[in-house]
């Protein structure tokens, strides 16, 4: 009997101890995430969006659907490395940091939504009857007139392109390489001295000079001072798809084909790549 005793009060222990560590690695994980949560409002939320759903720059994080590989070391190389031909940037952040908004991000994990649309039909519709060719450029092919979309499918969110293509002055997209506070993808309209009326994009401007482009991809360039008027509208030259223009349906395959428009996964370690 006292050797059974004394098995059932190293049992007890064992149980204790067992039960106290993992009430320990329980607060530690939360204490994490809490952590977590206030780096991510500190450096993510600008671009991904309170709590992750997404903003103007960045895609949603909570949808489970992950772009560049969703285990934690691919997620680690993506916050640190970031992802070329996005908005996403190389980030200088600790390990711990790293692993503090990972932890974060996993509170906030819903489980996949099943996808909608044709990509297939999309396409074709991009380049075809909605003629989105006209003004987008994806790979090299396209108008110069809006936002390249070469890599929006990983640069922006799905309800940021939804609201992009129903209401296009919503949010207007900055002009890549120049300062967001003016170069927008706005409309600008001019009145030259001899009369004549451009309306068109900008594509550089500073305080003395406007260089823009008009509905027919002609570059003009003016100094201001010459110019009988001149304003920016702080609307899209996009017009609206609402629902009478582009059925729900077409928009699900409009999508389907713009979130395959992806940048390329960062490099792993010795020089492979994860495409998922």
């Amino acid at each position: 009997m006292p050797t059974r005793s004394r098995q059932l009060s190293v049992l007890v222990i064992l149980y204790v101890f067992g039960t106290i560590a993992i009430h320990a690695q329980g607060a530690s994980s939360a204490n994490a995430a809490t952590q977590g949560a206030v780096l991510f409002r500190q450096e993510c939320t600008y671009c991904h969006g309170v709590a992750a759903r997404g903003g103007m720059r960045g895609p949603d994080l909570t949808t489970g659907s992950w772009s560049h590989g969703g285990s934690d070391s691919e997620l680690s190389r993506t916050i640190t490395d970031g992802v070329p031909g996005t908005a996403m940037p190389p980030n200088r952040l600790t390990e711990p940091e790293v692993s503090q908004i990972i932890a974060y991000l996993r509170t906030l994990q819903q489980p996949p939504v099943a996808p909608k649309g044709d990509a297939r039909k999309g396409e074709a519709a991009f380049t075809g009857a909605l003629r989105c060719a006209s003004c987008h450029m994806v790979n090299g092919r396209g108008g110069r007139l809006g936002p390249e979309l070469t890599t929006v499918g990983s640069a922006r969110s799905r309800a940021y392109i939804v609201e992009s293509i129903r209401q296009p002055g919503a949010h207007l997209t900055a002009i890549r390489g120049l300062g967001e506070a003016t170069q927008r993808y706005d409309t600008v309209s001019v009145t030259t001295a001899d009369g004549r009326a451009i309306v068109g994009v900008p594509i550089n401007e500073d305080t003395f000079t406007i260089q823009l482009m008009d509905t027919s991809e002609q570059i003009h360039s003016f100094a201001k001072k010459d110019l009988k008027a001149f304003r920016h509208e702080d609307r899209s030259l996009m017009p609206a798809y609402d629902t009478n223009r582009l059925s729900d349906s077409d928009l699900d395959d409009l999508m389907a084909y713009l979130q395959t428009l992806r940048a390329a996964s960062p490099a792993k370690k010795g020089g492979s790549h994860d495409d998922r």
